[in-house]
């Protein structure tokens, strides 16, 4: 009997009623950055289908060289391969859940985890920029920096050393995904940790 009026109560939420509970609503309300876990090579499909669709998104693409038997090409890839962002309210979570393509939500303790927006805005901003970015292996470990001057200005990750040039490591801890920034050390400062 209790399961049969929590479904009434859960009923008009399904059909656009309000709810009994005004703090979930106003928090589901907001748009925010969430990630979307698509199937595998599928990342333009579903941006596409959003595209059409009017939802604000976001598919970071980098380029890179590859072969094959017969001729060498540049194409472009997505930075985090089998995710999409997209900027909605959970209320919109359904219209962009039933794409073609789209698996979930990224969650974390059963709830969609949402992505700082500080972070996909100095993403967007340094590919519009022309910043050269490739994905990088997930790292915990190193040496923790900011970066002060240029488009990511602001944003902390480690540094690394590759061949003769240095470049930081942003993680995206809910993604569990990392990419390789190339920048100059003099645009570094440490960020020390207490």
């Amino acid at each position: 009997m209790a399961t049969t009026a929590l479904l009434q109560n859960v009923e008009p939420l399904r059909k656009g009623g309000s709810a009994l509970l005004s703090a979930p609503v106003v928090e589901q309300s907001v748009p925010q950055w969430y990630a979307i876990y698509t199937w595998a090579r599928h990342e333009k499909y579903v941006a596409r289908q959003m595209e059409e669709r009017a939802v604000d998104h976001f598919l970071p693409l980098y380029r890179s060289w590859h072969a094959w038997k017969d001729r060498r090409k540049q194409v472009e890839l997505a930075l985090f391969p089998s995710y999409v962002f997209v900027h909605i309210s959970l209320q919109m979570q359904l219209r962009v859940l039933q794409l073609e393509g789209v698996v979930r939500l990224v969650t974390f303790n059963g709830r969609p985890a949402a992505l700082p927006e500080q972070e996909i805005e100095a993403l967007r901003h340094g590919l519009k920029q022309k910043i050269c970015v490739e994905p990088h292996p997930y790292l915990t470990v190193g040496r923790k920096v900011r970066i002060r001057r240029g488009p990511l200005l602001g944003t902390e990750g480690i540094l690394v050393r590759w061949k003769d040039s240095l470049r930081v490591v942003i993680t995206l801890d809910v993604l569990m995904r990392s990419v390789a920034v190339e920048v100059d050390a003099a645009d570094l400062d440490a960020v020390t940790s207490y």
